[in-house]
């Protein structure tokens, strides 16, 4: 497992857990649903916030929140 964070920019990974409840409340809201398959589609120029792709549509994420997104390839 790694952290979604981690990953590089056009890599697919599938949502595996979330390190803080908090923010897994939020994110399931958004389709970040443990089993689905999601990608790195851009990084802002200076790396923060990370677009995901998710569900057929592009979630920004800030790299703090992505850090807490625990994924595998």
């Amino acid at each position: 497992m790694l952290k979604l964070s981690d990953i590089n920019l056009g890599e697919t990974v599938t949502v595996i857990s979330f390190t803080e409840e908090e923010i897994s409340e939020n994110l399931l809201k958004m389709g970040f649903i443990p089993g689905e398959k999601i990608s790195l589609e851009r990084v802002a120029p200076f790396g923060d916030p990370l677009i995901i792709g998710v569900s057929g549509y592009l979630l920004s994420l800030r790299k703090s929140e992505a850090e807490k997104v625990m994924v595998e390839y």
